[in-house]
């Protein structure tokens, strides 16, 4: 794979999941990677990813724990640096969740989160492959008025207010934002680094967005 020049991407570890197949993913489409644990590392950093698997309060309280909170607003509102929330990572940016409990999240998206109802004859968690139901033309998806398979893995889903910035959607059980791009801010429900080509050609797109997206 040739190596994408002048894109540092950190990746934030603050003990959500395992981080290491989203660094494998990113290494294996030429980008230089850098694991983030404290703020002081976000400096040399181009670009960043928030991935995460688990509960919306734990990782909230680990964020902070790390002073990543307030620094995390900073590169990404004001520096404007390109963004990717992944699974727990886009739920993180919305306005509030609703997963035990009430819980203000970020805030950079106008979004909640919500529970899927088992009421509705599905499992939950939604595990698997699943169709993307591309909504308009996007920076890094390359499938416009396409359906495209992605591989999900949530109990929790977002439910966009502002449909200005919903890239993307998926079915299950009912309709819910699977994707956001506004400015610099990227974020998928789906898990790109386990959704083969489709998924790495989306973080081969990440690495190439210019200075403020």
């Amino acid at each position: 794979m040739v190596k994408i020049r002048n894109s540092m991407i950190g990746i934030i570890d603050y003990g959500m999941g395992n981080i290491q197949s989203v660094r494998n993913a990113f290494e294996y489409m030429g980008a230089d990677v850098k694991v983030i644990v404290d703020p002081s590392e976000l400096s040399g950093i181009d670009k960043i990813v928030l991935p995460g698997v688990g509960a919306f309060a734990t990782g909230l309280n680990n964020l902070r724990k790390q002073s990543l909170w307030e620094a995390l607003s900073e590169e990404v509102l004001h520096k404007k640096k390109p963004f990717l929330g992944i699974c727990l990572g886009m739920q993180l940016i919305c306005n509030e969740s609703f997963e035990f409990g009430h819980h203000y999240g970020f805030g950079w998206v106008d979004a909640t989160v919500h529970r899927f109802d088992p009421g509705l004859a599905i499992r939950v968690p939604h595990v698997g492959w699943n169709n993307l139901i591309i909504k308009r033309t996007n920076r890094l998806l390359d499938y416009a008025q396409q359906e495209v398979d992605v591989y999900f893995v949530h109990s929790y889903y977002v439910e966009a207010h502002d449909q200005d910035m919903v890239v993307a959607t998926c079915e299950y059980g009912r309709e819910f934002c699977a994707m956001i791009e506004k400015d610099n801010i990227f974020a998928t429900q789906f898990h790109p680094e386990k959704s083969q080509h489709v998924g790495l050609s989306m973080l081969k797109r990440f690495t190439e967005l210019g200075h403020g997206a």
